[in-house]
């Protein structure tokens, strides 16, 4: 018998790989324009927004869009020793090259995670090869810029979570009423 993996054990899974993730300080979940960025104090922050969810013949893959940004600060507030070298051949003001060269690797962090599987199957799993949360196919990560009362960057990108599903009827709610004429 399959464990049908439910859109709360994706979601949270998602959260739980951001939250214990080093380099990001918040995750969240909804709509990206619910998202109240001034509120917010801890950056960075990856935001998972639910988008779809598609059948296959024994899997369900849930679709959501993943944001990790982080607020771009001033030059006086991030200068090192080595960004002072850099200024040199480029005139930066802030630090956005180097929040969109983190947020990068941070996606592609989630990525590898899900891609390859490893962290969800450690607990719990007799087998570490069979996979209870996973993703496939290639990813486009976009890179986007708002600005709020700080600018705020980082990338999105879309992934689609596969999880095993055997479409179970026998313990379906439902009364005989509702089998059909």
């Amino acid at each position: 018998m399959v464990n049908n993996k439910t859109y709360n054990n994706v979601v949270n899974t998602l959260l739980r790989l951001g939250e214990f993730h080093d380099q990001i300080s918040t995750t969240s979940v909804g709509d990206i324009y619910d998202l109240n960025l001034e509120k917010m104090e801890k950056f960075p922050l990856m935001h998972v927004n639910p988008t779809s969810v598609t059948t296959g013949d024994s899997q369900l893959t849930y679709n959501f869009q993943v944001f990790v940004m982080d607020m771009v600060g001033e030059k006086s507030d991030w200068q090192t020793k080595q960004h002072e070298l850099l200024t040199k051949l480029v005139n930066t003001k802030n630090n956005e090259q180097e929040v969109f060269n983190q947020t990068l690797h941070i996606c592609t962090d989630i990525i590898g995670m899900l891609r390859h599987s490893s962290r969800q199957s450690i607990n719990g799993v007799n087998d570490i090869n069979e996979p209870i949360y996973f993703t496939q196919d290639q990813f486009t990560i976009e890179p986007f810029q708002e600005r709020f009362d700080n600018l705020c960057c980082g990338y999105v990108f879309n992934i689609g979570v596969l999880v095993q599903n055997d479409f179970q009827t026998c313990n379906i709610p439902v009364t005989n009423a509702g089998a059909g004429y």
